[in-house]
């Protein structure tokens, strides 16, 4: 194969790469405006959505905030009922996030659904090879940047 193509491939494959981080961001931003939140907000609590309850300190070390911007992040998803406090029953020093996903749903569902229908509706027209593809692709975009993440995360 020809270099020049080589090169060129790889830069048209990372501008859209590029293209799709924004747009991935500005969607979120947009979702999470609509609903009353910061986008960084919106993606936490989407974490805290899938993952379940943690401490607040989990939830630092998983994001990178210090502990007083956790608190923050906190109070602001308690005061629209998206997250409670809770005791640790086995250490009551301790204090827990318990997300609400009934209250997170009705609020961030309807945007999300739209986007689910979407996309299967687009990946379904795919050929079971492309969906392997863009599946490997992704898997291992995931790790570069989590690895990059942990690298930063530790100097």
């Amino acid at each position: 194969m020809n270099m020049e193509l080589d090169k060129a491939q790889i830069h048209a494959i990372s501008e859209l790469g590029r293209q799709f981080s924004d747009a991935t961001i500005l969607m979120h931003e947009a979702i999470a405006n609509k609903a009353g939140l910061t986008g960084i907000d919106h993606k936490y609590l989407g974490y805290l959505t899938r993952h379940g309850s943690m401490t607040a300190g989990e939830l630092a070390k998983y994001t990178g905030l210090t502990t007083g911007a956790v608190t923050g992040l906190i109070d602001r998803l308690e005061k629209k009922n998206l997250v409670k406090r809770e005791f640790d029953p086995a250490d009551r020093r301790k204090i827990i996030i318990v997300p609400n996903k009934e209250t997170t749903t009705k609020l961030l569902g309807p945007s999300f659904k739209e986007l689910q229908n979407r996309i299967v509706a687009h990946i379904s027209t795919m050929p079971e090879q492309e969906r392997i593809v863009i599946e490997k692709y992704l898997l291992a975009t995931i790790d570069i940047m989590n690895g990059i993440r942990k690298n930063l995360d530790n100097k």
